[in-house]
């Protein structure tokens, strides 16, 4: 059959016709009024009902009504969310509809049925409209081809940048921000004036986006982008203020959030990082808004900086966010991407267009006034033999057809002299005819010559403009930055003092100024500095600076990066935080080993052991950039965990020792570096069901021992050079002579006499003795008895506390 098609040239075809129908019709605004197709028909509809600004509002439910059942045929609740938003000081920068009732909120809240609500326009929406009675506009047919709708609006006001828009087409879609109106009328002058002008030159006078609800916008790169080529990105932010509160505690205050950002989310967002620990110094959060304006807020611990708290609500919540900036808009039934200059070029246009249709309309009005006017005029002068003429006549016609006929009249003269009232006849009326046909004389000279002289009409709009502005501009909201919108470096804030970061062997962790150790009493017991709660005791006790890393190992072979700052600060006897509340720990993962480091160069190693043998030596640049979620720091056969990490050189040795009292002295030398998640290489041949309990590391020369502690509380300490030097990978030498009585090796670590050690047992009881106490032996022995245990009981854990540490954390 002819009239068959295929498939795909029909696709093709449909889709392209609703393509450009969504595009057109829907979704993309107009240059000209920057209004979409539902809103030009919410306004014109007001307008025919006579909802202006100075009448009573109507329902809005009779105003989507006559939108849908006249020119917009979709849903009333489509068309009512757009008349909401039309009304929302929070979503339009200039409104164009004046709502009574409940039209939402900046917290979601939607809005009242449109049967409770009431709208009318706004006075800045009546310049729309003005002169639409003119033949300014091109009319179209409706939907259904019974009634007129204007296909743009003969707006005086640059609504396209002023309340911007946004909405998804096909293929395309618009992100334009609002504006100032005052800058957006500038920048007009300044293009009708100087048509040569460049965009640089128009972006001094428009600052960047206005938007209704304030904040900061940085007038960067990507706003520069926007106005020269149509897309960008800026980044707007929220006002915040800081309060002083009684007894120096402190708020944070939120005044203005970023453009259409739902406050209430913000709040729940920012009430989950404090849960969360991710925030740190909030004991509070509330929300104070009301009718005068934003007002949330956050209530501080004593001593927490302010502006740490604001960096880190800037950076981890929507308080700080990007406006993609895409200035697409139909010109000439063409989705086009505007530069800031081409906008006001089209608006300008459309001006120019407006104002001649306007101006031709009036002029043919005054002409067709005064040709009337002329003939009464002649009527006037000339009045008797009118009247006699007019007795004489038998019909009207008759005298239409005589007057035109004696006093040279058209048709339009005699007709206007027979529809004459006699109380024109009266000398005053006689002279207020003559008045007005002189002024028409001067209108009709007036228009045309802003019909032929461009200055002149160059001048009209100008002074529309000027008045546009001064009716109706508001100052700035928004307040645009110079400067890039980076977050405060909280490094500069906090000074880079000593301190102290204690780890407990239960995983709780907390910092402490180091004054507040050496200021303490010395000479004391010394339990209430190393003892942070029942059954639980220091294992790492790092005295390092604030602005140093820390690197948190665990067993499972993880690792996890924070600054030292970051570390909750406690006081000396506090109990400090969970671990697990800092970091991502996965069920049965500890940290096992902390280590603080100021620089990740690639001089520095750091040397990790297995339970099963396994060691690595990698470079500490590769540790530098951790994510949040913790990095794979060595790689781990299945059954294996990594038990200790040292930071090591060239010159350090290793020594390994075993559970079942065995132990292997190395350098460190034979251990090439690796990679990050290499597994390593061989440090011991252990035998079967041995595993490596503790990797010890001594510098070469110095005349330190090597403490070891076994399961049933016995311990022993031996100098380092009965442990001779061995190749890695062998089966090394007798180290602890285990017996039933005292029980697996637990672990072993290097000691000097001064030193004291903290043994935990199984029963929550903590011993400290002197490391002195303990005799120095051989390898091949069982030591001494370091603590007595009930019958069950065992050591799980110990440390040594050297002495310095011994001063610091003495009460």
């Amino acid at each position: 059959m002819s009239n068959q098609v295929t498939i795909e040239d029909e696709l093709k075809k449909s889709y392209l016709e609703y393509s450009l129908s969504v595009i057109i019709g829907r979704a993309i605004p107009d240059v000209r009024d920057g209004l979409k197709p539902v809103h030009r028909r919410i306004m014109f509809a007001q307008h025919e009902l006579g909802n202006g600004y100075n009448r009573a509002p109507k329902k809005s439910a009779r105003v989507v009504g006559d939108v849908i059942g006249k020119y917009h045929p979709h849903g009333d609740f489509a068309v009512y969310d757009a008349l909401v938003r039309m009304a929302q000081d929070f979503s339009m920068r200039d409104p164009l509809v004046t709502g009574q009732g409940n039209f939402g909120s900046i917290d979601g809240d939607s809005a009242a049925a449109m049967r409770y609500t009431e709208v009318r326009m706004s006075r800045l929406a009546s310049e729309f409209m003005a002169d639409i009675d003119k033949e300014t506009v091109e009319f179209r047919p409706n939907y259904d081809n019974t009634l007129q709708e204007p296909a743009v609006l003969p707006t005086k006001v640059p609504n396209l940048l002023l309340n911007g828009s946004s909405g998804i087409a096909v293929g395309m879609a618009t992100n334009i921000p609002p504006h100032n109106l005052g800058e957006l009328v500038d920048g007009l002058l300044l293009e009708l004036d100087s048509p040569e002008c460049t965009v640089a030159d128009l972006a001094g006078l428009v600052k960047g986006p206005d938007f209704p609800t304030g904040g900061f916008c940085y007038a960067g790169r990507g706003l520069r982008d926007a106005y020269e080529t149509g897309r960008g990105t800026v980044k707007i932010r929220g006002r915040v203020e800081v309060e002083e509160r009684k007894k120096g505690f402190q708020s944070i205050v939120i005044r203005e959030i970023p453009y259409a950002l739902n406050k209430s989310s913000l709040v729940e967002k920012i009430a989950a990082l404090a849960n969360e620990r991710r925030i740190e110094g909030i004991t509070d959060l509330r929300d104070e808004s009301d009718r005068r304006g934003i007002r949330v807020v956050i209530d501080l611990k004593r001593g927490t900086i302010p502006e740490i708290v604001i960096n880190q609500l800037y950076k981890y919540t929507p308080l700080e966010t990007s406006f993609g900036i895409n200035m697409l808009a139909v010109v000439g039934n063409r989705p086009q991407l505007l530069t800031l200059k081409k906008v006001f070029e089209c608006f300008l246009q459309h001006r120019r267009e407006v104002i001649i249709r306007r101006t031709h309309y009036d002029l043919r009005k005054a002409e067709a006034r005064a040709h009337i006017l002329e003939g009464l005029r002649i009527a006037l002068d000339n009045i008797d033999e009118v009247v006699e003429l007019i007795r004489a006549s038998k019909t009207p016609p008759e005298a239409k057809e005589r007057l035109m006929q004696r006093f040279s009249l058209s048709e339009v003269q005699a007709q206007a002299i027979l529809d004459m009232r006699l109380q024109r006849l009266t000398n005053l009326e006689h002279e207020k005819l003559i008045e007005e046909y002189r002024e028409l004389l001067k209108k009709i000279e007036y228009f045309k010559s802003i019909l032929e002289n461009e200055e002149v009409l160059r001048g009209v709009i100008r002074d529309e403009l000027k008045e546009l502005k001064e009716t109706y501009a508001t100052p700035r909201r928004t307040e645009m930055l110079e400067d890039e919108l980076e977050g405060i470096d909280i490094e500069d804030l906090i000074p880079d003092e000593d301190v102290v970061i204690t780890l407990s062997r239960r995983g709780y962790i907390k910092r402490t100024p180091l004054d507040s150790y050496q200021q303490q009493r010395r000479g004391g017991k010394g339990i209430a500095g190393v003892h942070t709660g029942d059954g639980d005791f220091v294992q790492d006790f790092l005295v390092t600076t604030n602005h140093q890393y820390l690197l948190l190992f665990t067993n499972k072979g993880r690792m996890f990066q924070l600054k030292v700052h970051q570390v909750p600060e406690g006081s000396r006897t506090a109990k400090g935080m969970h671990i697990n509340n800092l970091l991502p720990m996965e069920e049965n993962e500890w940290v096992n080993t902390a280590l603080t480091i100021r620089e990740f160069t690639e001089e520095k190693y750091f040397l990790f052991s297995t339970r099963k043998g396994m060691v690595k030596r990698s470079s500490a640049s590769l540790y530098a950039k951790a994510r949040r979620t913790g990095l794979i720091a060595v790689g781990l056969r299945e059954g294996d965990e990594l038990i200790m990490v040292r930071e090591v050189d060239d010159n350090c040795e290793v020594v390994l020792t075993t559970e079942k009292g065995i132990a292997i002295r190395f350098g460190c030398g034979d251990v090439r570096p690796m990679g990050r998640s290499a597994t390593g290489v061989k440090g011991i041949a252990l035998s079967q069901d041995d595993s490596v309990v503790a990797c010890v590391t001594v510098q070469g020369g110095l005349e330190s021992e090597i403490m070891t502690v076994s399961r049933y509380g016995y311990g022993k300490r031996t100098l380092i050079d009965r442990y001779r030097v061995q190749s890695r990978g062998g089966k090394g030498v007798i180290n602890f002579k285990v017996t039933p009585k005292t029980g697996e090796v637990l672990g072993a670590m290097t000691v000097v006499s001064n030193d004291q050690l903290i043994l935990l047992t199984s029963t929550n009881k903590i011993i400290r003795i002197g490391v002195k106490e303990v005799r120095s032996v051989g390898r091949a022995t069982q030591g001494v008895r370091l603590v007595w245990l009930d019958e069950g009981d065992h050591v799980v854990g110990f440390d040594r506390v050297s002495e310095q540490e011994q001063e610091q954390l003495d009460d």
